[in-house]
């Protein structure tokens, strides 16, 4: 960070899906290194367990795909103490094209990429209201929000949707002073991104669309969302951020 610029997130109580892996893990590390205290909620325990003896983060093992679990996950993580600061980061893709494109795959997307990142945002953004306080939560979204993707019909549906949804919480939630804004990543390379796009001849076109020629890493992703998270933000609220080395100017 620039000087006067580092990012202090002390005293804050920080919500984080999906952070068993990748940028959720990454975004965990990082808040906690802010001097957040996270709650990490994540579908598989064996990610959990071994991101609490890294960070020392409470945590909430629910597949938010699952509607009622996602909700008694936020209920769970609040009843433990207020929360501050939300990051709906958990998502999932199941590529197939477009004619193949199966109720069951396009549900599942939809479910854990948006309905769960409204649900646990109404549980906080409703607490927060209550105790008058005010927040801050930010969706990760993608540049699949804003361009089309082969084989990605319900992941850039959904991430599209996200992207909406984001505009309409900040629309609503915003005079009761909870900031929301998204990001929108362009391919990052986490575990599972650098499988995917570790083949030259399929890694090649994308990165000749990004000027600056390279993929995001996680911790690209990680820092714009504690910047949104915390004062230095103070007035962004609403956006789509693109973290995308400058594909979508090309």
């Amino acid at each position: 960070m620039a000087s006067g610029m580092e990012i202090r997130l002390d005293g804050k109580r920080a919500l984080v899906t999906g952070a068993g892996k990748g940028i959720g893990r990454e975004i965990a590390a990082l808040l906690a290194q802010c001097g957040a205290r996270v709650v990490a909620v994540s579908r598989t325990a064996t990610d959990l367990n071994s991101l609490a003896r890294e960070i020392g983060c409470e945590t909430f093992a629910v597949d938010l795909g699952d509607a009622a679990a996602a909700l008694a996950a936020a209920q769970a993580a609040l009843a433990a103490g207020p929360v501050d600061l939300l990051v709906n980061n958990a998502g999932i893709s199941i590529p197939q094209p477009f004619l193949q494109t199966t109720v069951e795959a396009f549900d599942r997307t939809i479910n854990v990429n948006v309905r769960a990142a409204m649900l646990i945002s109404q549980v906080v953004a409703g607490a927060l209201i209550a105790r008058g306080a005010a927040g801050s939560i930010v969706n990760l979204s993608s540049q699949a929000s804003m361009v089309g993707l082969t084989d990605h019909a319900a992941y850039c549906a959904s991430k599209g949707a996200l992207d909406q949804l984001t505009r309409v919480m900040a629309l609503e939630l915003g005079p009761h002073q909870i900031r929301v804004n998204a990001v929108n990543p362009t391919v990052t390379l986490t575990p599972m991104g650098a499988m995917a796009w570790g083949d030259p001849k399929k890694a090649g076109p994308m990165l000749a669309k990004i000027p600056l020629g390279r993929f995001a890493q996680p911790a690209d992703v990680a820092r714009a969302v504690a910047y949104l998270l915390s004062d230095s933000a103070d007035m962004v609220h609403g956006v789509t951020l693109p973290v995308d080395g400058g594909f979508l100017a090309v």
